[in-house]
């Protein structure tokens, strides 16, 4: 048996994905919350608890489309074609919210809610759009002859746009916790306040989602509720019942950082459940990523690349969290 090297950069563009949407989550997710928190001093806390390390957040969303681009070329046509309008909006709302980043800090005081604005505004299109995107491809992409034949505006449906708004509560609720560890005093308080029904917004999406992917798809389902399948994937949602009640007991007992930790097994339990529904194909409903890989020189090629790059940003992402660890508190500035 060779080398697997389409199995690898599954696993590559998996990881880097499931990456991006953890530490790229709460950091949009502070500008979800940013409307229920007006004041100008928690803004500033909120803000400066990711100032020294969102920018290099997004740097795992580039890995996962450079990979997809090498090394599944077929997927990349395929998904760029049929979403090329949620994926520039989506750019839009990350360049939306970069630039309010960036000027935020510089403007008079009379102009900085313009880009608290944007900050905003940026946040949750990113975020929706994201969500957007993930519910079409979990609906899937008419194929023929390797070249998508949908319409341009198909992920203008149900599924997507419950998606969409899905993932804005849980990227809120990853935000939300982030800052119960990054912050104290009254505005953590808060925090813990606007978490406990966050949670149960998200376990109804959950739930929702879990119903609604089974009963259109007779595929998903068969994945799931088969013998002896029904066996091995029982326990993801064992577990998630499990994460959201150790969730709320965490808040009670006015732990710092565990409610985050929490939220990121319960992020990482969807994200599982989503692979298990649509494993191994690329281009759902049925191209694999056996079907829809490139060339072996090209996926070897960057493969070599990807395995030197991968370690040195994860050391720079480590080093820059452990650097900035501890509390913000009103009156630091990080930036």
């Amino acid at each position: 048996m060779g080398f697997d090297l389409a199995f690898v950069w599954a696993v590559i563009i998996l990881f880097g994905v499931l990456m991006y949407v953890i530490m790229d989550g709460f950091d949009l997710g502070i500008g979800i919350l940013y409307p229920f928190f007006p004041e100008q001093h928690d803004r500033d806390v909120m803000m400066n608890t990711v100032a020294p390390v969102w920018d290099g957040n997004e740097t795992w969303l580039v890995l996962g489309g450079a990979g997809l681009f090498a090394a599944f070329p077929l997927a990349y046509s395929v998904i760029l074609h049929a979403l090329t309008l949620p994926l520039i909006f989506m750019l839009l709302g990350l360049i939306f919210r970069g630039v309010a980043f960036e000027f935020r800090y510089k403007a008079e005081d009379a102009a900085r809610h313009w880009w608290d604005k944007a900050f905003i505004f940026g946040s949750v299109s990113a975020t929706f759009f994201q969500g957007v995107t993930l519910g079409a491809f979990i609906e899937g992409f008419p194929v023929e002859n390797r070249m998508f034949v949908g319409g341009s505006l198909d992920w203008i449906a149900p599924f997507p746009l419950f998606t969409g708004a899905g993932l804005v509560v849980a990227y809120a609720l990853l935000g939300c916790t982030w800052l119960i560890a990054k912050t104290d005093g009254i505005l953590q308080q808060r925090m813990r306040t606007v978490a406990r029904p966050l949670i149960f917004i998200l376990l109804a999406v959950i739930v929702v989602i879990s119903i609604w992917t089974p009963l259109a798809h007779s595929s998903i389902a068969q994945r799931w509720f088969s013998f002896p399948n029904i066996l091995w994937f029982s326990p993801v949602p064992v577990l998630v019942a499990a994460t959201t009640w150790a969730l709320l007991q965490s808040l009670k007992r006015e732990t710092h950082s565990l409610p985050f930790v929490l939220t990121l097994v319960l992020i990482f339990l969807g994200y599982t459940g989503l692979g298990i529904s649509i494993w191994p194909n690329v281009i759902p409903p049925d191209i694999s990523i056996w079907e829809a890989s490139g060339p072996p020189q090209s996926q070897g090629f960057t493969l070599v690349g990807a395995l030197f790059i991968i370690p040195i940003i994860l050391a720079y992402t480590a080093w820059s969290y452990y650097v900035f660890r501890g509390k913000v508190r009103a009156g630091e500035n990080f930036y």
